[in-house]
């Protein structure tokens, strides 16, 4: 009876569908691509969250951290690896160019770095392990002669290219044995923890023992960038999902209206339904179905134009992942469109259903 009552008016009852559809589609589509902008974002930011990054506190007077802060450093971490750098900045020449890369010093890169060509040595002691942007642009590859800062010497591992920001730059850098550079102490200490959890455990338990007595080091957690980025994304999917729902409000008062107007139209019918023993029950079972069904069809009609809007960003859009597109979490703002747009078609006609169902069947037959 509900649907039958919807094909008596069409033109009305396709505009009333239509806005729910606006309403869901606006909902679906700007939830699924904020959500996709904040995966994008947390797969190309990766394993940042897991690293601390420790230097000398220059504001206490401390040039460089010492053997013993390393060790203190690694008692208050635990199980997290510590890597002790050196740096410094020199002309690195291949065999046709060069160029001015930043040169550290590591005794055990393995703990932070991974290597596409060649293998890092557990304790680096002889040769230079170059990064992908220096290797590239200088032509190198393993067993090349490279000389750094006018010293040869051979390369033994190129790393792969970092997929993540680092404060270290893996990329631009070479890595020379610590015996490379003069004197003693450390520039820097990274921290590699598994999680950002963890990381975060790190840097606290740092704080307390390392620079219990003496602020001698500058603790710099880089989860602490990932958690601002990751309530920015969050505010810009609230804020997304804000200007879809009001299409969905504007569509709920196109039902309203719908509903409305197809009660005052039917006044005598429904009189006559009421009059032949039609209960209140029945009269507000159909109007309710009539406005569920057009919240249902406008919800599917929605949620499917987004399907084909989301199909067509990934094959348009190379640089949009397919994984991040096809996430799991985007059929969450798929499902809460197509109830919300259910939701909107139930509510808006809620009030008049109840109108209906309560007037007296003698006063809608004399109307």
């Amino acid at each position: 009876m509900a649907a039958r009552n919807l094909r008596r008016n069409r033109v009305r009852t396709v505009l009333a569908v239509l806005g729910v559809a606006i309403g869901v589609f606006a909902v679906a589509t700007l939830g699924v691509f904020g959500n996709v902008l904040a995966l994008g974002a947390d797969d190309a930011i990766g394993d940042i969250g897991t690293q601390v990054v420790l230097s000398p506190n220059a504001d206490a007077g401390v040039e460089s951290l010492t053997d013993a802060d390393v060790t203190a450093i690694r008692r208050a971490v635990g199980e997290p690896a510590v890597v002790p750098l050196r740096s410094d900045g020199a002309i690195v020449s291949g065999a046709t160019d060069q160029q001015f890369a930043t040169v550290y010093g590591v005794e055990q890169p393995g703990l932070a770095f991974t290597a596409a060509a060649g293998t890092l040595p557990e304790r680096h002691r002889n040769g230079a392990i170059v990064g992908a942007s220096v290797a590239e642009s200088l032509g190198l590859a393993v067993g090349d002669r490279v000389e750094v800062a006018g010293a040869q010497t051979r390369v033994v591992a190129v790393l792969a290219e970092s997929q993540t920001f680092s404060p270290v730059a893996p990329d631009d850098a070479v890595f020379l044995p610590e015996s490379a550079f003069a004197g003693t102490g450390y520039d820097q200490v990274l921290v590699v923890a598994d999680s950002g959890t963890a990381a975060r455990a790190a840097a606290e338990s740092i704080r307390e023992s390392v620079n219990a007595r003496e602020a001698r080091v500058d603790v710099f957690e880089l989860a602490a960038i990932v958690d601002e980025i990751n309530e920015f994304f969050d505010l810009l999917g609230t804020f997304l999902l804000g200007l879809g729902g009001i299409s969905l409000v504007v569509a709920g008062v196109s039902i309203l209206n719908v509903m409305l107007m197809s009660t005052v139209e039917r006044r005598q019918e429904i009189g006559v339904m009421r009059a032949v023993g039609v209960t209140r029950r029945d009269v507000l079972r159909v109007l309710l179905a009539e406005a569920g069904l057009i919240g249902a069809i406008g919800a599917v009609v929605g949620t499917a134009l987004t399907v084909v809007v989301v199909a067509g960003l990934v094959v348009s859009t190379p640089a949009v992942d397919t994984d991040v597109v096809l996430d799991p979490s985007n059929g969450t703002y798929l499902a809460l469109a197509l109830t919300f747009g259910v939701g909107v078609g139930l509510v808006s006609g809620a009030y008049p259903a109840w109108k209906a169902a309560n007037e007296r069947p003698v006063e809608a037959l004399r109307s």
